[in-house]
Order: C-alpha cells, then structure tokens, then sequence
C-alpha cells in the first residue's frame, strides 16, 4: 500500500502514525499470509472503546441512570455502530485482505469492518505511546461526527434502513419483510413480520402496525447479525 494512500487514512482519521508499521498491522486481515494479522489490536480496541464511551456518557448526561447509560454505550459500541465509523473512515479501501477475502465482500462486510475500526484505535492508543487523553479525544471527536445526537429515542431508530445497508454490503441484496399473521380486532390489531434475507428468515416481531412490526423485526435481525 502506498505513503499516500495511507496519509489520506490518516487525514480521516485524525492522526499520523510515527511508525508505520503498527498501522500496516491494524489494517491486516488474518487471511493474508503474514506472521501478523489485526486481532490482538482488536482485543485492546474493543476494551479501549467500551472505556472512553462509558466516560463519555458518563460525563455528557449527568442525569442519566445506569440503564439509560447502559443502552446508549451498548448501541455505540456495537458492531452496528463501529461499522458507522468504519463508513465514515472509509476503512473498507485500507484493508489488507486475501484474495479469497476479497471475493467474500470482505471490504463491506459489517462484522470486518467493525473489528478493524478496534484495531484502528488500538493502534493509536499504542503509536502515542500509550497516550491515554489522545485516543479519548479521538475516539470522542469521531463519535461526535459520526452521532450529531446520541439519544435513546434517535439513535438507529431507523432499524429497517441500517439493515439495508448491512444485507447490502454483506449479502448483496435487500431484506424482505413478510406479514405472517394478523390478529385482533380491526380497532387494535397486531401484526407479526419476518424478515427474510435470501429466502432465510432471520427474525420475526410483532407491532400495533405493520410498519411498527417491520421496524421491530429489522431491530431482532440486526441482533442476530452483531
């Protein structure tokens, strides 16, 4: 990979590496054939995001309680929402990956992605030498960007078109929901979906609506794929 493609890495994720090296680590694939692959920088990342978040929100609602601060963590931490991340670094372009990877959507693929956004900042976190306030204000000033509002109420409220852009990238096609029952009376009927993705059911959810039950089944679904 060329000094210019990954200063242009560098410039999105705000940061220039003083050893290469270690960036060419986080950005490798345990496919490729190397001594050396991304997992152990997932490890540290995945610890070093839970922290710095949980700060975050600790220290940005005041008012919340334990739970409130509990499912905000959980939703930004998840693999649904460092793959909102690795979008925006645009990670996919960066990865070094096998050819066989390759064939696999490895570049779009949500689960690889998600990992790789870890091992991105744990490689920060270690190029600094371990500078604790740096990968804080990284990691906050990139959620920032990436959640303008980080709410309970907004925050991928939007289940069924997060799954779109997952089956998408991961499975090159759309999901499709499936009415498969409706009961109750015409004044509070309840409808029960499933989501199906290449002819596979993957969750199902009922709702005082369909669109309601569509949400809701998108939100199992994208469980399921975490």
């Amino acid at each position: 990979m060329s000094n210019n493609k990954l200063h242009w890495l560098e410039d999105r994720v705000g940061y220039k590496f003083r050893k290469r090296e270690i960036l060419i680590e986080a950005l490798t694939h345990r496919s490729i054939n190397k001594p050396y692959n991304n997992e152990r920088f997932e490890f540290l990342g995945d610890s070093i995001v839970n922290f710095i978040i949980a700060t975050y929100l600790f220290k940005k609602f005041p008012e919340a309680n334990e739970g409130s601060l509990s499912k905000l963590r959980s939703s930004l931490v998840s693999k649904t929402g460092l793959y909102q991340i690795a979008k925006y670094f645009k990670l996919g372009e960066y990865l070094l990956l096998s050819d066989a990877e390759e064939k696999n959507r490895g570049r779009i693929k949500k689960s690889l992605l998600s990992n790789s956004v870890e091992a991105i900042f744990a490689a920060i976190y270690l190029d600094s030498g371990e500078n604790l306030y740096l990968i804080e204000e990284i990691i906050t000033e990139t959620y920032d960007k990436v959640f303008p509002i980080i709410d309970l109420e907004v925050l991928f409220r939007d289940y069924k078109t997060i799954l779109q852009e997952i089956t998408q990238a991961e499975f090159g096609v759309t999901p499709e929901y499936r009415v498969v029952s409706t009961n109750g009376p015409d004044h509070e009927k309840v409808f029960e979906v499933a989501v199906y993705i290449n002819d596979k059911l993957y969750g199902k959810a009922t709702g005082s609506s369909k669109k309601s039950a569509e949400q809701n089944s998108a939100k199992i679904t994208i469980d399921v794929l975490d």
